[in-house]
């Protein structure tokens, strides 16, 4: 455990409801404090840090004076809107204490399964890390239902960690960390320190949702390490009120539990560009181009692209070609087909003047790009 979050320089915090809320009652201003007291002082280390938080319809209940939590969706997601105000008044205020920004971005699942939303969030997202501004997320719990329904941000924290290419995803929960058998059942359950990620043998001892340790939520938590792990992220789940557990885990200590990535971060990325199979498009170089790309790992700029093939979208993976047609690389594109035929040849300075925006300098970044 020391190497993997002594080493992770972006990071994924989920903090759950029981613990923001402490246990249903409101926010919980000491809890969320001390929380943001640490982002501080990993951001003050070098480190980038998004926070994924619950507690909204908590919150928003008790600003209601609602005493039971309303069965009614359209109850639920107004104590959501309520709630949500709160919620980001908190972070924004205990953030401030330490000059840290703080940015609220609210995301739905559907937001980060539809290719466009998902570019504009990834971009949204790393902006604000150059910034130095702390992002705090959490589902869009007024305008969908599934959210709600399944009350838990496990999920969306893996989705977050894959979408800003995290190095760890920490869940912070009111439990110590992952063990064999629902402890507060079985006597013999033995706690594990550290596991592989996406290990069957993990799923099976959760026994499902509904069964087991399953029933507190640890499933959940397996999964989201297991999706996690597929961009290269390491997970550990640790109990949140344990002083200054981000702090001690960035510093090497083992807290909680270990499920541990397979694949490196940057691999993983790579790997599954080169394994896509459906391929938009391509677009053909010049014999410069070919050279930036294959002897000085560069980016591939517009001005190196002779022709533009097929029709594709930003975010779809595209093959680059060489003047002799030969596929030297595959990558993700910063610009759809007609965005691209216009830049192609012309230098990066010129690309707001041809469309009216940047996305990136670049029409493939090289952290997006595998060469084949």
């Amino acid at each position: 455990m020391s190497e993997v979050l002594k080493n992770a320089r972006r990071i994924v915090v989920k903090v759950g409801s029981s613990l923001v809320t402490n246990e249903g009652r409101g926010i919980d201003a000491e809890a969320v404090g001390n929380w943001c007291r640490q982002l501080a002082a990993l951001a003050a280390q070098g480190r980038e840090v998004v926070m994924v938080s619950s507690g909204a319809i908590a919150e928003g209940m008790k600003r209601l004076g609602w005493k039971t939590r309303p069965t009614e969706l359209h109850e639920l997601q107004a104590a959501a809107a309520v709630g949500q105000m709160g919620l980001a008044q908190m972070y924004e205020t205990q953030l401030s204490k330490h000059g840290m920004g703080s940015a609220q971005v609210l995301l739905t699942h559907a937001d980060l399964a539809d290719r466009e939303r998902y570019l504009n969030a990834r971009s949204t997202l790393l902006t604000l890390l150059q910034m130095q501004v702390i992002p705090v997320i959490n589902e869009n719990d007024t305008v969908v239902n599934d959210e709600i329904k399944f009350g838990d941000n496990d999920t969306l924290g893996a989705l977050v960690a894959n979408l800003v290419e995290a190095d760890a995803l920490v869940i912070l929960t009111d439990q110590r960390g992952l063990y064999s058998a629902d402890p507060r059942k079985n006597p013999d359950a033995r706690f594990i320190d550290e596991a592989r990620a996406g290990d069957p043998e993990l799923e099976r001892m959760a026994g499902g949702a509904g069964s087991g340790i399953g029933t507190g939520g640890m499933i959940t938590k397996i999964l989201a390490a297991k999706r996690a792990a597929g961009s290269g992220a390491s997970t550990v789940i640790a109990w949140g009120r344990e002083t200054d557990a981000l702090l001690r885990l960035a510093a090497g200590e083992a807290i909680g539990t270990l499920l541990v990535a397979g694949t490196a971060k940057l691999a993983a990325r790579k790997q599954w560009m080169a394994d896509h199979l459906q391929l938009r498009g391509a677009v053909v170089v010049d014999d410069g181009a070919v050279a930036k790309l294959r002897d000085e790992g560069k980016s591939l700029l517009p001005i190196g692209v002779t022709a533009v093939e097929g029709d594709f979208q930003r975010g779809d993976v595209i093959a680059v070609r060489s003047a002799a047609g030969q596929v030297i690389a595959r990558g993700l594109a910063n610009y759809a087909s007609g965005e691209a035929r216009l830049i192609a040849r012309k230098p990066s300075s010129q690309i707001v003047g041809l469309l009216g925006f940047v996305n990136e300098a670049e029409l493939i970044h090289r952290d997006n790009l595998v060469l084949v």
